[in-house]
């Protein structure tokens, strides 16, 4: 006996001391807990020695039970303020809930485990059970209070054990270790009161190994207890199987023929309050749950229609106002508000700037509104306002908007300076959401469309033109399958004699519902759509087909083809055009490709790449439209092109001027300038827009060789024009060469003798004087200041390649 108490001693002891050398070397929060569990080792060592001491110093008499109950009243406290420590330190442990409401839950929890674990005991040890028989230790407070809080401790333990996150091994043994050492304190009381020195031992024994488990679990650090807490699936077992074990053992003690005491009875009343409680807190934190649930699910449903960046409703939430809008039935206005140029913000100052922009027009919409409009901002630069009432309230609105947003927005790196377009739209008898968003969309594209920084207010005519503009473009998707595009080509005449030269293509279309569609409308939705490569493909075979066939008949023409920006740009464009000439067969200087002044504005270096290699081809290059305001004289310079072609809006000029000497002709003085200057640069120049016999002789006073317009002939098939080049080369039509009197010289133009129309044509060499050579135009017989009276005077023949040499 003295062994087995000697060393359950010292086993005590050692475990002790490694308990409080954890408390130094842990850090905080685990120093707290080992704090707490070597507080309850020290508590129980003295218990243990207390025991062992009343056993073998002073010895059980077993006839002094008053004096035995001292002694057992000191182990049993001691054994109950452990068990209290132990709980203490389990709920501290790392990773248990750290609010009060979620500790007094889990306390709960292992107080009823407690309740029901020290009530099955009770009926398995009282009559008529009995399961200890004649061991089975009396009715005493003291060994209560000691059986109380080993059932505290170890339904606390395995609460938490039941609840901790994998892995658990240490707080397994730390669990085991404390339920041991109550358990044992237990044993040395009840062995104490029944003066039983064997089982005061076995429960020395037992405290010492339980101090020595919790020991080995506090090594190192403390175990973690991370504890899950689920209100809805895990929880509710832990309350309701210790409530049926409860059951189940009163049932049992009942049929066995057993009463209840007081004490089973307030054991049945402490786990039915314990039971109430812990579900009334349960109840709480699951109210307090759905209150947090209900509040987040409002809040991100606000979010879910605000915009992070301004702080304005969103496109979600402008939608959901339209709705509540149309329920009511109350008239709303909507406005639709975009940003003119925003996008060279974010391209040229980043878009951090564009941000702080944006921002900032939030706050100015919000702070420009009425009570009950609503600002969103649907996406990138474009915002939009709803606000109840007319359209003409609505209208003052708006255009206190569009100057607010007009103002400079200030910027570490300087002001940026944006204007806005605002369409207004307001809602019809027909409360249709999607209908008012589109009418509002509709005014905003018109306001950019016409000039942007202004207003416009929707109108039906809107729809008719959108409906057309999609009509359009889904039939000229298919309109070169179904044949129902034609080329007509505008001649190009030699002046004085108006005798055609040449031809320019010009693309016409007619849809047999529609009707003649014009070209100012289908070719920018063409370039808009993307479709314009391929039309202009469709033009330049076509063109050449067209070529070929007369240059066989022996009629000595040129044809020209306008090209867009696009197609000049595209890199296998310059590919196409030598294919186009080889697949027809077609002389290269027999083409000549137009360039419009816009495509000079877009990129001049890489423009003067494309010309040039379409020169290398062999085709000429003609400047369209020049004079109306896009290049400038150092373009023209650089620019790889042969001929120019003079705008109407200079051959157009109201009042001709007269040379000094009273009895010239009078001119056209730009058309005269535009002339010299192309002399100057070795370009050939035709007038174009050249509709009444008044501009025609001015024109061709000011020296102008070849012009286009009206007066000679709009667009017509290519049989017509042809039948014009049958009527200016039949025999006897061609009157003897000659430059006209009086007509400023050109240095170019050499005389030369006329040849018969070949059989077949022959390639025109280019001249090596340079592009002037390579488009030419005799004059042909005419008198000094003849005026041509009728457009069909185009009698006598003609021959471009002989005016190319004369040129």
């Amino acid at each position: 006996m003295v062994a087995v108490a000697v060393l359950s001693v010292l086993v005590a002891v050692g475990a002790t001391a490694l308990l409080a050398l954890a408390v130094r070397r842990l850090g905080w929060p685990c120093r707290q807990v080992a704090a707490l569990v070597a507080a309850a080792a020290a508590v129980a060592l003295a218990s243990l020695l207390v025991g062992l001491a009343a056993t073998l110093g002073v010895g059980l008499d077993a006839s002094r039970p008053g004096h035995r109950i001292t002694w057992v009243t000191l182990v049993s406290a001691g054994t109950a303020t452990s068990a209290l420590a132990f709980g203490a330190g389990l709920l501290r442990l790392r990773g248990t809930p750290n609010t009060s409401a979620a500790r007094a839950r889990l306390l709960l929890d292992g107080l009823i485990v407690a309740t029901a674990l020290w009530f099955v005991g009770w009926v398995v040890l009282s009559e008529p059970t009995r399961l200890l028989g004649a061991a089975t230790p009396p009715a005493c407070v003291p060994t209560l209070l000691a059986t109380l809080g080993a059932a505290l401790t170890v339904g606390l333990a395995v609460v938490v054990l039941l609840r901790a996150v994998p892995p658990r091994r240490r707080l397994a043994w730390l669990g085991a270790g404390m339920a041991a050492v109550t358990c044992g304190g237990l044993g040395v009381a009840a062995g104490l009161l029944q003066a039983l020195p064997g089982m005061v031992l076995a429960g020395a024994g037992l405290l010492a190994a339980g101090l020595l488990a919790a020991a080995l679990a506090m090594h190192g650090s403390a175990p973690t207890g991370e504890i899950e807490v689920d209100l809805i699936r895990r929880d509710g077992a832990y309350a309701f199987v210790p409530m049926l074990a409860m059951a189940a053992s009163a049932m049992y003690h009942l049929l066995e023929g057993g009463r209840f005491d007081a004490l089973g009875i307030v054991a049945g009343s402490v786990e039915g309050f314990a039971l109430v409680a812990r579900q009334q807190l349960t109840l709480n934190d699951v109210r307090g749950y759905a209150g947090r649930l209900a509040a987040r699910e409002a809040h991100f449903r606000e979010l879910a229609h605000t915009d992070a960046l301004t702080g304005l409703a969103n496109r979600r939430g402008l939608l959901r106002a339209l709705h509540r809008a149309a329920a009511s039935g109350a008239p709303r206005v909507l406005l639709g508000l975009d940003l003119d140029g925003f996008k060279n913000v974010n391209d040229m100052r980043g878009h951090d700037v564009g941000d702080n922009v944006l921002a900032e027009v939030g706050r100015r919409l919000r702070g420009n509104l009425r009570p009950g409009d609503l600002a969103a901002r649907l996406g990138g630069d474009e915002f939009a306002v709803l606000m109840p009432g007319r359209e003409a309230d609505a209208g003052r609105v708006a255009q206190r908007l569009l100057g607010v947003l007009g103002q400079p927005y200030e910027q570490p790196d300087g002001p940026v300076f944006l204007s806005a377009s605002i369409g207004v739209a307001a809602q019809s008898d027909d409360p249709d959401v999607e209908l008012l968003l589109r009418n509002a969309d509709l005014a905003l594209r018109y306001a950019k469309q016409r000039g942007k920084d202004r207003i416009e207010h929707y109108d039906a005519a809107y729809d008719q033109r959108l409906r057309r503009r999609a009509t359009l473009e889904h039939e000229l998707r298919g309109a070169i399958e179904r044949d129902e595009l034609r080329l007509a080509f505008q001649p190009v005449a030699a002046l004085p004699s108006v005798r055609p030269v040449g031809a320019e293509a010009l693309l016409r279309w007619h849809h047999p519902e529609l009707g003649n569609v014009g070209p100012d409308e289908f070719i920018p939705l063409a370039e808009e759509c993307g479709m314009i490569s391929k039309l202009g493909a469709w033009v330049l075979h076509q063109a050449c087909w067209q070529l070929s066939r007369w240059l066989a008949d022996g009629h000595d023409v040129w044809v020209s083809v306008n090209v867009s920006p696009r197609e000049l740009h595209a890199p296998e464009y310059v590919v196409q055009v030598a294919d186009a000439l080889r697949a027809h067969h077609v002389p290269p200087q027999r083409l000549v490709l137009e360039v419009t002044e816009h495509a000079v504005a877009t990129d001049l270096d890489e423009l003067i790449r494309r010309l040039t290699a379409l020169r290398r081809t062999g085709v000429r290059i003609a400047l369209d439209d020049f004079g109306a305001g896009y290049s400038s004289l150092g373009q023209l310079r650089r620019l790889p092109i042969d001929i120019l072609k003079i705008d109407h809006s200079l051959v157009a000029e109201h009042e001709p001027v007269r040379p000094a000497d009273a009895d010239g002709p009078a001119f056209a003085p730009m058309v005269d300038i535009v002339m010299r200057l192309g002399h100057q640069l070795g370009l050939q120049v035709i007038a174009e827009g050249v509709t009444t016999p008044a501009e025609l002789a001015a024109v061709v006073a000011a020296g102008c060789r070849f012009g286009q317009g009206a007066l000679f002939g709009w667009g017509v098939p290519a049989e017509h024009l042809e039948a014009m080049l049958d009527a200016a080369t039949s025999p006897g039509a061609r009157p003897a060469p000659a430059v006209p009197p009086g007509a400023r010289p050109d240095p170019a133009v050499t005389s030369a003798t006329p040849r018969p129309r070949p059989a077949s044509p022959a390639p025109t060499r280019r001249p090596a004087e340079g592009p002037s050579a390579q488009f030419g135009a005799g004059v042909d017989g005419a008198s000094p200041g003849a005026t041509p009276t009728s457009v069909n005077q185009n009698v006598g023949s003609v021959d471009s390649s002989r005016e190319m040499r004369q040129a």
